[in-house]
């Protein structure tokens, strides 16, 4: 499959992008040999091929959950506009 210079034009239009006709020309050329490549790698069989998520025998390493910061809510609560009860009180912004 490829893409011909009108359709590089019009696509280039539809997203508002200044292309020039030599750009235009070196632009379906790229895009014609990208689709060329997606169409080999389609030829392919892979039937009896499980699909991997990842291509590593890996899992992932998690650290430890621990509280690793220390509680300062009173601390920037003294220094908050206005607050009640523990909240922070802020001005409405939705009727």
């Amino acid at each position: 499959m490829s893409i011909s210079i009108d359709e590089v034009k019009k696509v280039a239009n539809l997203a508002r992008l200044a292309v020039s006709d030599d750009k235009a020309c070196e632009y379906a050329s790229s895009l014609s040999n990208i689709l060329v490549l997606a169409d080999q790698l389609e030829a392919i069989d892979t039937t009896g091929i499980i699909p991997m998520a990842n291509p590593h025998d890996a899992t992932q390493r998690l650290r430890e959950d621990v509280v690793t910061e220390t509680n300062h809510r009173d601390e920037y609560q003294k220094i908050a506009p206005e607050v009640e009860e523990g909240l922070y009180l802020v001005p409405q912004v939705i009727d």
